[in-house]
């Protein structure tokens, strides 16, 4: 029995006992992408067990010899205690004079006295006339007398009330006349006799056709197949990883329902890089013979555990 047809049948049997309660998807031939969280599948079988540690690598060339080390400085030790004071110098020679400079001003002088009054100037003209302010609403005037009554309405619609009980049944009509005398009837046949007893059973009929092949499992939405993880600032897949390329195209080449998705990290700072990994995943799986139309790209994955240098390759069932 070939590997892929158990692995399939591990899924199928592991559909039936999860299943895909809240999308509903299970159900249909054609299924679409449905969220991770919604989808409690497990289909890609359990990780193996680590393979054996490879052989040491050779030692690389000692490097050149480092410039030499700065001399360290110890650091400034406590001030020492001051000396005694030592003999006053000699009186020096007087300063020559000071500069001279300009006062501030003064205060203002107390206002001088009054002046004789002026005489009195003509009258000027009227000057213009100034609106006032708009005074506050008075109070609402009385109450006015009460109108004319309206005229009568239109006469509503008939109401038809609902149909009465049935009425008493009516007396019985008069006795008709006696018929004629029927013709003849048939003879009527005798009861039928019990069953016969049981034959004896046929032969066994030849084996029916097989029918024809159930169609294979389906994965109703992405679930995680493999990682790949590439060195700090490069989009170079790693020599170990190229036989995981392999493995992954010779399965989906014999799982011809099945899709691949690939979603990487996406740095905010370096969206070329994260984009650069992603290529070099789509391209090295068309290379080993997995068609362009079973690639997808985009955000499949658990949002939670993306990681720098780690690019994502999930599954699930094409539409």
């Amino acid at each position: 029995m070939h590997w892929g047809v158990v692995i399939l049948a591990m899924a199928g049997f592991l559909l039936m006992q999860a299943g895909c309660a809240d999308c509903g998807l299970c159900k249909k031939k054609e299924v679409a992408a449905t969220p991770r969280e919604a989808c409690l599948v497990q289909f890609v079988g359990t990780q193996g067990p680590d393979g054996p540690a490879g052989p040491q690598g050779a030692v690389g060339p000692v490097g050149p010899a480092g410039p030499a080390g700065a001399v360290l400085v110890g650091m400034t030790g406590p001030e020492g205690p001051m000396g005694p004071t030592g003999d006053m110098g000699m009186v020096g020679p007087v300063g020559p004079a000071g500069d001279i400079a300009v006062g501030p001003v003064g205060p203002e002088g107390p206002a001088g006295y009054a002046g004789p009054q002026g005489a009195i100037g003509p009258m000027g003209p009227v000057g213009d006339s100034l609106a006032g302010e708009v005074g506050p609403a008075g109070p609402a005037g009385l109450q006015g007398p009460r109108g004319d009554a309206g005229t009568v309405g239109e006469k509503g619609p008939t109401l038809v009330g609902p149909p009465g009980p049935a009425g008493r049944p009516g007396p019985a009509g008069p006795v008709g006349e006696t018929g004629t005398i029927g013709a003849k009837g048939p003879t009527t046949p005798g009861i039928m006799g019990a069953a016969g007893p049981m034959g004896p059973t046929g032969a066994k009929g030849a084996v029916g056709p097989a029918g024809s092949k159930g169609p294979a499992g389906i994965v109703p939405c992405w679930v995680s197949y493999r990682d790949f993880w590439f060195n700090a600032n490069s989009d170079t897949i790693l020599s170990a990883q190229k036989g995981v390329i392999k493995e992954m195209a010779d399965y989906v080449k014999l799982n011809p329902s099945l899709i691949l998705g690939i979603d990487g990290y996406v740095d905010p700072a370096n969206t070329d890089l994260s984009n650069d990994r992603v290529s070099a995943v789509r391209k090295a799986l068309i290379d080993a013979g997995v068609p362009e139309n079973r690639i997808r790209t985009g955000t499949f994955g658990d949002t939670k555990l993306r990681r720098e240098g780690r690019v994502e390759v999930l599954i699930m069932t094409g539409t």
